[in-house]
């Protein structure tokens, strides 16, 4: 019998209290939400069984279709763009080029304010009367592209999307730790070679950082699915649902004592969320060995 095996009680016994945490504060909440999923229930009187009902009504909904369409593209748009532009940013401060540790601290600046502070930030610079952004436009002469921007259908999915993408901050942070862990010799022999900064990064620093990258994929969007508090206090959903998301709605249902539906959106939340980052990993992360091997 192996060393290992010989041991299991004593690896059991150190597992136990952290086992225990898991077990009362994940998967028993985990379970009971998908239980009282299917149920009819204010949080006060009995569970009425009613099995799929809720998830029924859910899909049946416009409203919760847009929503859930919604999360999907915050996963994606915060995945495929928020990181690559963190990525660009990291590379470009691993270079150190002069003032790169005062860029540093500011890119990282949003990550210490309250996301709150910062919605009102960006509610105030989208006003549609003394928003900072349309008076940008009127003082360059181009009033005719002035919007209510949260206000308009057209716009304001976009406006709360890009004022999210800005915070590039703890992605980039993350990144360039990894970065900064690659050693210098491999640039220095792909230089000696002729290779430019350029092909320098695209053949040496991707391939190395490929393992955090898809983690801080992976990170974020996990946050696009559960996005909830910008949107939240810039649009409550609106105009006309636009901007709604599956957490507003699962809110909603909490202020009014709908339990069993709450906690079906956030089945469809926890489901949709595992779905869509499992296929992320296997589909970025294979063959990450080589940044596995430097970090």
């Amino acid at each position: 019998m192996s060393k290992r095996n010989k041991n299991w009680k004593q690896i059991l016994l150190f597992l136990l209290p952290v086992l225990t945490l898991f077990s009362v504060y994940f998967v028993y909440p985990l379970v009971f939400v998908m239980i009282s999923s299917l149920t009819k229930w204010n949080g006060v009187t009995a569970m009425q069984f009613q099995w799929f009902t809720n998830y029924t009504n859910l899909f049946q909904s416009e409203n919760f279709r847009l929503s859930f369409k919604n999360n999907i593209l915050w996963a994606l748009i915060l995945g495929l763009i928020q990181i690559p532009l963190a990525a660009g940013m990291a590379m470009i401060l691993a270079r150190k080029p002069r003032g790169w540790k005062t860029f540093r601290t500011i890119y990282f600046l949003p990550n210490v304010i309250s996301q709150v502070a910062l919605a009102m930030m960006w509610l105030a610079i989208y006003n549609a009367e003394f928003g900072m952004l349309n008076g940008l436009l009127r003082a360059v002469g181009l009033e005719s592209w002035t919007h209510n921007w949260l206000g308009e259908f057209e716009t304001a999915f976009p406006a709360v999307i890009i004022q999210q993408l800005f915070y590039i901050g703890y992605f980039m942070i993350v990144i360039l730790a990894s970065r900064m862990g690659i050693p210098e010799s491999f640039y220095e022999a792909a230089e000696i070679d002729g290779a430019n900064t350029f092909r320098q990064e695209l053949h040496i620093t991707i391939p190395m950082l490929r393992g955090i990258l898809v983690t801080t994929m992976t990170l974020a969007m996990a946050y696009g699915m559960r996005h909830f508090e910008s949107t939240y206090l810039m649009t409550n959903g609106g105009p006309a649902h636009r901007t709604s998301v599956m957490g507003i709605i699962l809110y909603r249902n909490l202020e009014a004592l709908r339990f069993g539906e709450a906690n079906a959106i956030g089945t469809i939340l926890i489901i949709t969320g595992g779905a869509v980052i499992a296929f992320l990993r296997w589909l970025l992360g294979r063959n990450a060995s080589a940044s596995d091997a430097v970090q």
